[in-house]
């Protein structure tokens, strides 16, 4: 398991203690991630949400059953990270909804924020990362795949 950056621990505590808490009387927990499957990506993207302009996310179904992942839920704690791992934000989940890649609307490419914010740029940029995600274990990708699509808010940074 990768050990995890000190700043990671550090922008955790800070939050607590900016909400009341302290690391030793609450029990809310946390995750922490990048975005994307290359450094420029998670690096830009990370700087979409502290910017308050990514929103949103979206990951393939079919990965959460593989590898035996629970699902995002209302409420759950992240912290978004370079791709280096160093702590930029902390957001909270606001709502979570499963649908068919093929159903993702406008309004889901522009809570994303990425790119131009259209449809259009959504659908290639995921298209073209779920299917390298995809190759990796040998499966194709397509349309009716679910996708799991979580909204968020920055709640530090």
């Amino acid at each position: 398991m990768e050990q995890e950056h000190k700043s990671v621990e550090k922008m955790w505590r800070k939050y607590l203690k900016s909400i009341g808490g302290s690391t030793y009387n609450t029990n809310k927990n946390y995750t922490s991630w990048h975005f994307c499957d290359n450094e420029k990506s998670a690096n830009d993207l990370a700087k979409l949400v502290r910017g308050k302009v990514k929103r949103g996310t979206c990951s393939l179904y079919y990965f959460y059953g593989v590898e035996n992942e629970e699902l995002p839920m209302e409420d759950n704690h992240s912290i978004i990270t370079t791709w280096n791992g160093i702590a930029q934000c902390v957001i909270k989940t606001k709502k979570v909804t499963v649908l068919p890649f093929k159903d993702v609307n406008e309004k889901f490419a522009e809570i994303e924020g990425e790119g131009d914010k259209s449809l259009e740029y959504w659908r290639k940029v995921h298209i073209d990362f779920f299917t390298r995600e995809l190759k990796e274990v040998k499966r194709e990708f397509s349309q009716d795949m679910l996708v799991v699509f979580e909204e968020f808010e920055v709640v530090y940074k």
